[in-house]
Parts: structure tokens; C-alpha cells; sequence
């Protein structure tokens, strides 16, 4: 029996990282032993005190019920006070909070919501796969716009303008920006509110990367009038390392939560009890935590950009976030070339810079999240591959 599969998918193919680990597990069967550098899985372990109290709440009788879909008042408060203190942005902890499994689910929910056949929306390129895929199955158009190292990743507002932007409901951004670890400044979010506004475009700001060896936190939120034509969302997967626990949040002016929830009501329930409570401690943290993490995660990006330095790559030292992007020699057709010659002559895996958009071609990605002992074996293999193979 042959069903067909609907429209909305003929153009979404499975995730990129879905496939390659099935591929590195299969190389591990076969005694390969890949070292992953590709993946931004924060190997470290989230905040002692939060786990113990995931461990005590879960304990309870009374937390393994159906929840809110809004979430718990003690977490939307302190999601609250959290973006005050960290980013100067006073929210209604009622009305402007919308707690998510994980941002990744609001990025769907918030293209569900507004997208529709015959809509457009804006995506970076390069930018998070994500983006494309969740504008796609909404049944709308995928329209990249160019970053380059040239104008420090930015999009260039006036060539946007020159395009035909009517059919254009929504603009996806991300800084600090993945891959290239691009920080944002305030005068550039001044500047996008005042193309959202003059052109009736929703900006969606996915901003996860705010703490990760990143010294000035900034929201969207912060420009006057921002709340009018922008939403943002973030996540505890980077910032706590609580990548697996599916946690993070939604937050704008309560006319367009509300229009959100209406669509995520109807497609999942409230998030675990337990798991409120818990990252609800997590926000409480001072900032004492961050600064350990990224003590970490600083000494990793000496090795890892070490081993960069070994590939003849070039790579912007001010990026900030949980990777290294970095230019490929000449010598090198693109990214993938660079990638699957590590792979196969190392047996290390790194990310090519195309998964993220034409304009990553000419690039690769390292992960930070990998111990300093395991980057340095990779190094060592990359070595000797390059000595076998001159």
C-alpha cells in the first residue's frame, strides 16, 4: 500500500543533524569512533541546585497532572524579573509570557499561527534550518535574505527595501546570530523596528544565545516600541544547559501571545510540573553561573580555534556564542569538501556552513561543546591526516 505524503512536505527533508548522527552512529558500529565537533548539545551539566529541585518536585503526588498551557505563575514571574534584571525589559508576567518546550516548538507555532499559502517570510542566510523548514510546512514562501562577513553579518536593510516585500508577514533574525557568531548593537535593532513598522512585517527575534561568552545581553524588546511589531523568543537549552529538558519561552505584547496560544493549545498540553519549578530556580541564579560556564567554554575556543588554525581556516576572533565559524581555504570547493575530508581521513566531524545557506558555503562550523581533552584528540587526528595526506 503506497500512501503519499502531504504537500507541505515534498520540499522539507529531514533534518540535517537527524541524518548525520543515524550516519556517525553506523560509523561507530562499524569501530570508526567519530569524534563530534558538529553539534551544539551542551555537554556540560545543568545547575546542581536546579536538578535537585526537578529530583524533590518530582517526588510530590501532586505535580504529574495536566498543567496550564501558559504555564505556572512562580515561572512566567520569574521569566519576568530574569528579563528585567538581564536585559532591562519589564514584561507583565500575566499577559506578555509564554513558556514553550523549547523554542525550536515556537518557531513552529509562531509560523502556524500567521503563515498561510500565498504568504512570505523573510529567513537569514545563512541562519538556522529551522527557520526555512517551519515557514515551508506552514504552507507559505521561504525568502532569504544575505548576510555576509562584509557587513558583519547584518541584513542590508535598503537592498530588503528594494524588493517587493508585500506579501511579507513575517522577518526570522537571530543574534547573537548562528552560525557566525555575530552580535547584534542596539542601533541595529532601533533600525529593524523602524523597517517592521514602516512595512507591517512581525519581527521574530530568536535569541538564544544571549549568555554564552557573550559580556552585553540584548533584546529586541528593549527599543521603544518594539512590542508593537516584534516577539521574542528564548531558551534555557544554551543558557542552563537544559538542552533535553525542552524548556523555553515567548515573549510580546499579549495581543500577539494570545493569537499564538490559540495555535499551541490545540496542538500540546502544559510542560511537566517538576520542570517548571525547576527552571524557575534556574532563573534565579546569579551571575556567578554564567561565569564559571563560560570559563569552560572560553578554554575550549583556544583549542578549538587551534585546530582551525591546523585547516588553514580564517575566523572572526570576536564572534561570540557556543561555536567557531570560520572561512575554508581556497584550495577547498566549499564547506562540505573540508568536512568530508575530516571525516574521512580523521574521522572527526565537523558542520558544513552550506546546511545553513548558500552564503555558508565557503564555510564550516566547530562545536564548543566538547571537553578540552576530547577537541585536543581531534586535533591530534587531524595531525596525522594531514601528514598522511599532504
Amino acid at each position: 500500500m503506497h500512501i503519499k505524503i502531504a504537500d507541505r512536505l515534498q520540499h522539507t527533508e529531514e533534518y540535517y543533524f537527524s541524518k548525520k548522527l543515524s550516519q556517525i552512529a553506523e560509523l561507530n558500529k562499524q569501530g570508526k569512533d567519530i569524534i563530534n565537533l558538529g553539534i551544539g548539545s551542551p555537554d556540560l551539566m545543568p545547575p546542581a541546585s536546579v536538578i535537585e529541585s526537578l529530583i524533590d518536585e518530582a517526588k510530590k503526588p501532586t505535580g504529574h497532572g495536566y498543567q496550564k498551557y501558559n504555564g505556572i505563575p512562580p515561572l512566567r514571574e520569574a521569566i519576568a524579573e530574569w528579563y528585567s534584571r538581564n536585559y532591562g525589559v519589564d514584561l507583565n508576567s500575566e499577559r506578555e509570557i509564554l513558556p514553550l518546550m523549547g523554542s525550536k516548538e515556537g518557531i513552529m507555532h509562531v509560523c502556524m499561527t500567521y503563515l498561510q499559502e500565498g504568504d512570505e517570510a523573510l529567513i537569514p542566510n545563512p541562519g538556522y534550518p529551522t527557520y526555512r523548514s517551519a515557514v515551508q510546512l506552514s504552507g507559505a514562501t521561504a525568502v532569504p535574505y544575505k548576510l555576509s562577513a562584509e557587513n558583519q553579518w547584518f541584513p542590508d536593510l535598503g537592498e530588503l527595501e528594494m524588493q517587493d516585500l508585500s506579501k511579507v508577514k513575517l522577518m526570522w533574525i537571530n543574534y547573537p546570530h548562528m552560525p557566525t557568531g555575530a552580535r547584534a548593537s542596539l542601533s541595529f535593532f532601533e533600525q529593524l523596528v523602524s523597517f517592521a513598522e514602516k512595512h507591517n512585517i512581525l519581527i521574530c527575534h530568536d535569541n538564544p544565545y544571549s549568555f554564552i561568552l557573550n559580556e552585553e545581553q540584548i533584546s529586541i524588546l528593549s527599543v521603544e516600541g518594539a512590542k508593537e511589531v516584534c516577539i521574542e523568543l528564548n531558551s534555557f537549552s544554551k543558557t542552563y544547559n537544559m538542552a533535553g529538558w525542552r524548556m523555553g519561552m515567548l515573549v510580546g505584547a499579549p495581543d500577539r501571545l494570545a493569537e499564538i496560544l490559540r495555535f499551541k493549545s490545540n496542538m500540546d498540553s502544559g510542560m511537566f510540573y517538576p520542570l517548571q519549578i525547576a527552571a524557575t530556580k534556574a532563573l534565579k541564579l546569579d551571575d556567578g553561573w554564567h561565569t564559571e560556564m563560560n570559563k569552560v567554554y572560553r578554554n575550549r575556543r583556544i583549542i578549538a580555534a587551534a585546530l582551525l588554525d591546523l585547516l588553514g581556516c580564517t575566523y572572526d576572533k570576536d564572534q561570540v556564542g557556543m561555536f567557531l565559524w570560520a572561512r575554508i581555504p581556497a584550495e577547498y570547493r566549499d564547506g562540505y569538501a573540508l568536512a568530508d575530508w575530516v571525516l574521512d581521513h580523521a574521522m572527526v566531524f565537523i558542520t558544513p556552513g552550506g546546511i545553513f545557506g548558500s552564503q555558508g558555503n565557503s564555510y564550516i562550523r566547530v562545536s564548543l561543546c566538547s571537553t578540552e581533552e576530547i577537541l585536543s584528540r581531534a586535533i591530534e587526528r587531524i595531525k596525522s591526516a594531514l601528514e598522511l595526506n599532504p
